[in-house]
C-alpha cells in the first residue's frame, strides 16, 4: 500500500526516490518496509500490473534506474488497501505480551526490573521523537501526516512507559501473581528463590 502510495503521489518516480522517501518517514521501522525490498515489490507491482515501467536509465557506471507510474488497476488496490487500514481495526502483535503471559514464572526482583528497564527504553525512543519533532527536516520538508504519526508513536510510548512502571510497583508489592487455585504450584517459577517467593505470595 505504502509503495503504491508513493508512486502515486510521486510520479513518475524512480525507485530510489521510493526507497528514500520511506526510509525518511522511518517506514522501515513502524510499517515492517524493509529497505532491500523495495525494488523487488516494485518489480512485483509492475508484474501484477499494478504498476508500470516509463523508463530505464544509467549514468555512468551507476546501476540503472527505472521509472514508474501507477496503473489505474493499481489506483483501485491503493484506494482499498487504504480504506481498509484506515476503518478497519488492526492490532499489532507485539511477542513482549507472549512473555507477560508468564509472569509468574520469573523471579518477582527480575520482572521488575525488566519493566522498568522497557520502561526507560520506551521514554528514551519518546525523546528521540520529540527530538525529531522538533527539526526542520520533519517539520518542513514531511507531509504533516508524518509529524502527526509520531505525535502517536509519542502518546503510546509514554502510555506503556507509564504502564511499566505502575506494574513494577505492583509486582515489588507483592500483589499475588495467580488464583487462589493456583498460588501453591511451585512449578510456575524459575529458581529456588522465586519459588519459595511465590509460595509466600
Amino acid at each position: 500500500m505504502m509503495i503504491l502510495g508513493l508512486v502515486k503521489w510521486m510520479q513518475p518516480v524512480h525507485g530510489y526516490d521510493v526507497r528514500r522517501e520511506l526510509l525518511s518517514w522511518g517506514a522501515d521501522k513502524w510499517a515492517n518496509v524493509q529497505p532491500g525490498s523495495i525494488y523487488h515489490a516494485l518489480r512485483k507491482l509492475g508484474e501484477e500490473g499494478l504498476l508500470r515501467e516509463v523508463a530505464t536509465e544509467q549514468v555512468g557506471v551507476r546501476p540503472a534506474r527505472t521509472t514508474y507510474e501507477i496503473t489505474p488497476k493499481g489506483v483501485d488496490e491503493f484506494e482499498t488497501l487504504l480504506r481498509d487500514l484506515w476503518w478497519g481495526n488492526h492490532q499489532t502483535n507485539d511477542p513482549f505480551m507472549a512473555a507477560f503471559a508468564f509472569l509468574p514464572a520469573l523471579p518477582r526482583p527480575e520482572a521488575a526490573a525488566a519493566l522498568r528497564s522497557r520502561g526507560q527504553v520506551l521514554r528514551a525512543g519518546v525523546e528521540s521523537m520529540r527530538a525529531s519533532m522538533a527539526s526542520a527536516w520533519i517539520r518542513d520538508s514531511k507531509p504533516v501526516g508524518v509529524s502527526w504519526t509520531y505525535e502517536l508513536w509519542i502518546a503510546r510510548g509514554e502510555a506503556e512507559a507509564d504502564w511499566c512502571e505502575r506494574v513494577a510497583d505492583r509486582i515489588e508489592a507483592g500483589v499475588p501473581y495467580l488464583p487462589e487455585g493456583l498460588a501453591g504450584r511451585d512449578d510456575w517459577s524459575v529458581g529456588e528463590g522465586a519459588r519459595e517467593e511465590n509460595n509466600q505470595s
